[in-house]
This record gives structure tokens, sequence and C-alpha cells, in this order.
């Protein structure tokens, strides 16, 4: 019995933009390389991917309904 030949799955690399093989032929996935792992890392570990923050006033509750 002959097994239908497996897709390769493309996605969009995070960094870069570029196509990026989704499997375990990609040791790098969802990189398209070493080079973008790296710099995705370097950028998260020096704090570069960061959310704005509204600092919540004294008064503010919050989403608890049972504080409100």
């Amino acid at each position: 019995m002959n097994k239908p030949p497996s897709s390769v799955k493309l996605v969009v690399c995070p960094n870069c933009g570029g196509e990026s093989v989704y499997g375990p032929s990609n040791p790098f996935r969802p990189f398209c390389s070493e080079r973008c792992k790296r710099i995705d890392f370097g950028t998260w570990a020096s704090e570069g991917f960061r959310l704005p923050a509204e600092t919540p006033t004294d008064d503010d509750t919050g989403l608890d309904p049972k504080l409100q």
C-alpha cells in the first residue's frame, strides 16, 4: 500500500516575513533560519518585546465584580 506524499507546511517567518518550512526538517521552526531565530531571541532577551501598560489608579477595582 502506497502512502500519499506528505505535504510541506509553509508558514511566515516571524522575523523576516519569508517562507519557512514548519516541520521536522527545519530545526529552527517557526523561523526560516538560525539567524532569524537568534535575532528574535536577542530581542526577547533584551526586553524588546513589551506590551504597553497603563498604571491603574488607586480607586480602580479592576475586573473583579465583588469589589465594585
